[in-house]
């Protein structure tokens, strides 16, 4: 893999070698798996993560639990075998092929084929078990680079502030045929708003001007620092006001706008979570205790899934380019989060593989551009 060379005068162009992407997922890293009520109690789903077949489900008892979805015996999806109540109360996943059991720890439970005088110590046999945590509504996986890994992740799931006003008022998702890189790349580049977003309530293509935002770095990525609104974004308007936005970048793959108007607070949560070196989900979530969002729901819901679905438009022109593999060009401010991202995740990478803190490369900075 090669390193990006960064040039001491950052207008220069510079083409970013075509190996930089796809070059990998970030791992021993939380992941958006599913929102809470997307898991009712006693169903299965079959999942995909990084790659990696998963079965994600929730007991009868209201546990979450994901486990590799491969029967160790004959390889055969577990996610196609029924749910079932042991002796004790508890749940365990029937293999559809011989019936070999396993719980939401990925403990072996039963194999019906074995007689009663076996010796076989069926207490040997697992299947990878993945760390899951349910916070602020959200399903967090944990994703090791260790395929043997059984403990306990070392840190918990991030906290993402301003989830308020109770359940989410806007959920949507989408799924993207590129490589999560290239997804986070569109999710934090500052510049294609007036071309991709051309709304009357957003901006238009000829409503475009000079932009300087204070950058910071925070948690495992960086944040554009708390400022007022663009005066060419109308839909700030609807909040009233004098609404301030602040806006972090956090790896893997989050992205979330927080805005303060007074005591009043809207949360735009974009989580990333690659299915697989060629298809990445994003899925949006909004919170907010805001009048406008029980007033103009129905507004907003439109806007928002236009909004997403113009990005989705986007990649579907951008991806049957992104199959040649072409170097590409990184050019002024409005690509330096795209440098950043780069850089976070080679830290974290190598951070994890050395077994020391991650130190963040991103410096305080202001940066300028037209949008």
């Amino acid at each position: 893999m090669h390193s990006l060379a960064m040039p001491d005068d950052a207008s220069k162009p510079i083409k970013a070698p075509a190996d930089t992407f796809g070059e990998g997922f970030v791992w021993d890293a939380w992941y958006v798996a599913a929102l809470s009520p997307d898991l009712k109690p006693g169903t299965k789903s079959k999942r995909e993560y990084l790659g990696e077949p998963v079965l994600l489900g929730r007991t009868r008892g209201g546990e979450v639990y994901a486990i590799r979805d491969i029967c160790p015996h004959r390889a055969a999806a577990l996610s196609a075998g029924r749910l079932v109540r042991e002796a004790d109360g508890t749940d365990s996943v029937e293999c559809p092929y011989h019936g070999w059991r396993f719980g939401p720890d990925g403990a072996c439970t039963a194999i019906p084929s074995l007689t009663a005088d076996s010796d076989f110590d069926i207490a040997k046999v697992r299947v990878r078990r993945y760390p899951i945590v349910e916070a602020q509504g959200l399903v967090w996986i944990w994703m090791s680079s260790n395929p043997r890994f059984d403990g306990e992740p070392p840190e918990p799931p991030p906290v993402i502030p301003g989830v308020v006003g109770g359940k989410p008022k806007l959920v949507d998702h989408l799924d993207y045929d590129i490589h999560i890189d290239h997804a986070v790349l569109g999710l934090i580049d500052p510049a294609h708003g007036p071309y991709v977003h051309q709304q009357w309530w957003w901006r238009t293509k000829t409503s475009q001007h000079e932009k300087k935002k204070c950058f910071a770095p925070s948690e495992a990525g960086f944040t554009m620092v708390r400022h007022e609104p663009s005066k060419n974004s109308k839909a700030y308007a609807i909040l009233g006001g004098e609404p301030l936005t602040e806006i972090t970048f956090r790896l893997p793959g989050l992205r979330w706008e927080h805005v303060t108007v007074g005591e009043k607070q809207v949360l735009a949560l974009s989580a990333m979570t690659p299915i697989n070196a060629h298809k990445t989900r994003m899925n949006q979530i909004m919170w907010s205790d805001h009048w406008a969002f029980t007033a103009l729901y129905p507004l907003i819901r439109i806007a928002a899934r236009a909004f997403l679905r113009q990005d989705g438009k986007i990649v579907e022109n951008q991806t049957p380019g992104l199959k040649c593999n072409p170097p590409l060009m990184w050019v002024g401010d409005a690509d330096q989060q795209a440098r950043w991202y780069h850089q976070c995740k080679r830290e974290w990478n190598a951070s994890r593989r050395e077994g020391r803190p991650f130190v963040n490369p991103v410096k305080d900075q202001t940066l300028r551009w037209r949008t």
